[in-house]
């Protein structure tokens, strides 16, 4: 999507960024150091967007691995889950937690990618506990020394004070067994929201100390340019890249690689 920005203006630049979804402020501030640059603009331009992007990942603090996905109604959440679940299974053992107690099928979903995968599952039912489910899925996994506990959540609007609350909950709940809590506490974030997403990132952070994203349904045809001032405003890293429908089809997130990307 930024082709030819080696030999074009700082207008042509700009609008190329604004239609990528990157929005007015992050695109102010990428076009400042451009401006201020001699030489190549696509090559200031490739470096100030790999910079905005690598930033840190979170580092485990212990086993078993845990990691919980949160993230808004139709975002990939639970096929995010799975891909994860089975991304782990070729590192050492896995247990997934159904914690959507929301959705009619989500338990359901949930328990034919496991029994695709060849991993346990601690199930629920619809209007049970979600905090209760992860509590038997964090005591199983202790007694097991199960090595990865990979959460799903409910999906949920994020102006939804009492869904955010129970997020809030089920994190208390697994900072029972490991205090400092879900090593990756991830948003799924969909690629094809564009600026709608921004918003949406910025209260789960605040709400539930989110310390990664995973950017979904990144195929091709979204633009995924709003990833750029969201990592920029709320400094959180990329850790995947969710790139198709099928149960490979995530990838860890490389800063160069997704930018060279976008000039292709």
């Amino acid at each position: 999507m930024f082709s030819r920005a080696k030999d074009a203006s700082i207008e042509t630049i700009e609008e190329t960024l604004l239609q990528a979804d990157v929005g007015v402020k992050c695109t102010q501030t990428i076009l400042q150091k451009i401006r201020g640059a001699d030489g190549d603009r696509e090559a200031v331009l490739r470096e100030t967007l790999v910079v905005l992007l690598n930033l840190p990942r979170p580092e485990p603090h212990g086993a078993p691995l845990v990691v919980m996905v949160s993230g808004v109604n139709g975002s990939g959440k639970t096929t995010t889950v799975a891909k994860l679940a089975n991304l782990y299974s070729q590192r050492g053992s896995v247990l997934l937690a159904s914690g959507d107690t929301y959705r009619d099928a989500a338990h359901a979903q949930l328990r034919i990618w496991a029994d695709r995968m060849g991993v346990e599952i601690v199930g629920s039912q619809k209007g049970q506990d979600a905090a209760a489910v992860v509590y038997d899925a964090m005591a199983k996994a202790g007694s097991r020394n199960i090595g990865h506990v990979v959460i799903d959540t409910a999906g949920r609007l994020h102006t939804r004070t009492d869904l955010m609350e129970e997020l809030k909950k089920m994190l208390r709940v697994v900072r029972k067994f490991k205090s400092k809590g879900p090593d990756y506490n991830i948003l799924t974030v969909d690629a094809t929201l564009g600026q709608n997403s921004i918003q949406q990132a910025r209260i789960f952070a605040e709400g539930i100390d989110v310390n990664g994203l995973i950017l979904t349904k990144f195929d091709g045809t979204a633009k995924g340019g709003a990833i750029i001032p969201i990592c920029n405003e709320l400094q959180l890293p990329v850790l995947y890249l969710g790139v198709g429908e099928g149960i490979n089809d995530i990838i860890e997130f490389d800063a160069k690689s997704f930018v060279d990307a976008l000039f292709s």
